[in-house]
């Protein structure tokens, strides 16, 4: 509740998503024209969520605030999506156990912080450690942790996504995959500085639908960060090759009808 008090001010809103001239702009503007679009991701995150467990699968085309947790905002997430959105699911009794598979380039610090020590929630974090956030008390809060240099390529990249996910859902079978997919470590992506190909995230998304449907794992899949004009193309391709694959065409109520 202080944290989205916190949010009445603009310059803590223009720190959040690091735009330093929404601090002169009056509140009421910050918020219909920044903050409202962002609790619109929000909402789509907790949908899709609730989407995923009565048809499968569910993709919010947004979302993926992973730098924010309840209490502070950052990296230009200001609402904790991911930890709404599960936060909900437990409320609503229909989950006991939750994976978080973040493969954003950067690190998840968010969520972590919100679900460190809590044995209903893990986290597999594979990220570019050399960058952005840095955040040592957050990662105590990874399950399953794989580091990542800069300039890291696919055959490195799908290698260790395949071996470490699969080992996770050995250790670990959930109710329910969040899938954070943030398409920042395309090549040439000016935060995320890992050289993934188009093709390579392709595949990256193929494979974690694929991993989850093996499992009989519900996904919800949300979009994240990613900062070239080609994100948003890539992303619907990469959608496309998974309707395709048949890979988010499974029977609307359940795996076994």
């Amino acid at each position: 509740e202080k944290y989205l008090k916190s949010l009445k001010c603009s310059c803590i809103v223009a720190g959040i998503i690091e735009v330093p001239p929404v601090a002169c702009l009056p509140n009421c503007l910050v918020d219909r024209y920044a903050l409202k679009a962002f609790r619109y991701h929000t909402g789509g995150t907790i949908l899709a969520a609730k989407l995923a467990l009565e048809r499968t699968w569910a993709i919010n085309l947004g979302g993926g605030f992973h730098h924010c947790s309840k209490d502070r905002g950052g990296g230009f997430c200001v609402y904790a999506d991911i930890t709404l959105a599960l936060e909900f699911l437990f409320l609503q009794d229909v989950i006991h156990r939750a994976m978080i598979v973040d493969l954003d380039a950067h690190q998840g610090n968010g969520h972590e912080r919100d679900f460190t020590g809590d044995s209903r929630v893990y986290i597999f974090d594979m990220f570019n450690y050399q960058i952005y956030p840095g955040d040592f008390k957050a990662k105590t809060g990874i399950s399953r942790s794989v580091r990542l240099r800069i300039g890291a390529t696919d055959g490195e990249y799908l290698r260790e996504l395949e071996k470490n996910l699969t080992a996770a859902l050995g250790e670990f079978p959930p109710d329910l995959m969040l899938y954070n997919a943030g398409t920042d470590c395309l090549a040439n992506d000016p935060l995320g500085r890992l050289d993934i190909s188009p093709e390579g995230i392709m595949k990256r998304d193929e494979l974690v639908f694929s991993l989850a449907r093996m499992n009989q794992v519900p996904i919800v899949m949300v979009t994240s960060g990613g900062y070239q004009r080609s994100n948003a193309r890539l992303i619907a391709d990469s959608i496309l090759n998974l309707h395709t694959k048949k890979l988010i065409t499974a029977p609307p109520s359940s795996f076994s009808s």
